[in-house]
Order: structure tokens, then sequence, then C-alpha cells
């Protein structure tokens, strides 16, 4: 690593810690007189700019009673869509006993899931759907993992038996998220999550993040396979060049 690439990766991580510890003050400070704390979204915004992206967004996130469907392709999806829209995620089981990240995940409503526990979909469903009650937007990545730059993988339907019925009023929400030309971003493979965040850090320059808040529709009657589809065929109508990526 260069001298100059060490020193943004130094200066961004001083940066995210300060930023940590002015979030986790106003966080105390509004759950020390019981209020409901906005910090935790807010914070993983501020840390995505900390990071170096600059997010613009299209369309309008539909705010409560939604679930986003999302491409994936970095860590920093999380933060980006949490500082857009304040939603909460659902994310791989493991990542709750990832040092400061699991807590930091929980604080921000995080559904951890084992999608490799077959027998445990039942109850992962039922806690989607009790999420899907809450008065914020809740995101679900249907691929299940990341992908490469302009690569859509199929999508999995199993965790959206949570919306097969749906409660009543709740719209499902497309969401497409592009980063340019910023094709080094993708976290792919056997990676370490280390050595792909030090990378992102390091990184000159700003990152040029799009999030595009296509279309929401209803899902009921769908049944869970038809709204992955019809999720998922959206995305990559917005991922195609020409007017329908701006729709």
């Amino acid at each position: 690593m260069s001298p100059g690439a060490r020193l943004r990766l130094t200066a961004r991580a001083a940066a995210m810690l300060a930023t940590l510890l002015l979030y986790l003050l106003l966080h105390g400070s509004w759950r020390l007189v019981r209020l409901r704390s906005p910090w935790p979204p807010r914070f993983l915004g501020a840390i995505a700019r900390v990071v170096g992206v600059r997010t613009t967004v299209v369309g309008t996130p539909v705010t409560r009673d939604v679930l986003y469907l999302a491409n994936h392709q970095s860590w920093i999806d999380i933060l980006a869509i949490a500082g857009a829209s304040g939603s909460a995620f659902v994310a791989k089981g493991e990542l709750r006993d990832a040092p400061l990240v699991g807590w930091l995940c929980t604080l921000n409503r995080t559904l951890f899931v084992d999608r490799g526990d077959r027998l445990g979909v039942a109850r992962q469903i039922d806690t989607l759907r009790e999420a899907l009650l809450a008065d914020h937007p809740v995101t679900v990545f249907p691929e299940g993992t990341t992908a490469r730059p302009g690569e859509l993988l199929p999508f999995k339907a199993a965790l959206l038996g949570a919306i097969d019925p749906p409660p009543p009023g709740l719209q499902v929400q497309p969401v497409h998220l592009d980063y340019g030309d910023a094709r080094e971003v993708a976290w792919i493979g056997d990676e370490p999550g280390t050595t792909n965040a030090a990378r992102i850090l390091a990184r000159p320059g700003r990152i040029g993040l799009t999030i595009h808040f296509l279309p929401p529709f209803d899902p009921a009657g769908l049944g869970r396979k038809a709204v992955a589809s019809r999720a998922r065929d959206a995305i990559v109508d917005a991922m195609a060049p020409g007017p329908a990526a701006t729709r």
C-alpha cells in the first residue's frame, strides 16, 4: 500500500471512529429520556459519506408498510440505503457475532437469519413478518450474496413467504443500486471483509452511487416466487441503458 493510500485509510478510519462516538452520544441521549432514537440509520448514512460515497437518490422511497428488494454488491449498500430511507435489514446470522459491526446492526433493528438453516425458515419468515408490521422499511437482498458489477443473480424467494399473504397495505419496492464506474467496490469471491474494507477506505476520490427506488407494487395474490420475479425484472430493466434506467 502506498503512503498516500495509508494516509487515506488512517484518516477515514479516524473519521469513522469520531462519527461513531458522536452518534452514540446522540443515540444514548434519546434513549435516556425513553424516546425512540432516529440516529442509527443516520449514523450508517454518515459512515457512507466518510467512506467517500456520494449518493444520488432517484425515485421516491416508500417509508412505511414496505419491503425493499434490492440488488447487492457491497457492504456499502446497507450504509447507503439506511441513510436514504431509514430501512432496517435482513442480514446473515454470522454478522451478529462480528465485533462492533454486529452490535451496530442490532441498533438499526437488523434481522439476523441463517439462509442455510432450512429447518428454521418458518421461524425466520415469522420474524420478518413481525418486522414488516413496524413503521419503517425493511430491506432484503434476495440474491442471498453479493454479485459482480452489472450482474444480477437469481432471486431466492424463501423469505418472501413472509408476504404470502402480505400484511394489509404492504407494498414491495424494487431498489437498484448503481455504482457506475466504481467497479472495484464489489465484495465478491473469497476476499476477506477486512481486506475489502481496507481497499475501499484507501481508495482515492469519491464513490458515486445512484439508488433507484423503482415503482412499488402490491404483492397481494402474486405469491412469493412471482413477487421475486417481478422485482427482479424491474431491476433488470433499470440496469439496462436508456430511459428504463431512469424510471
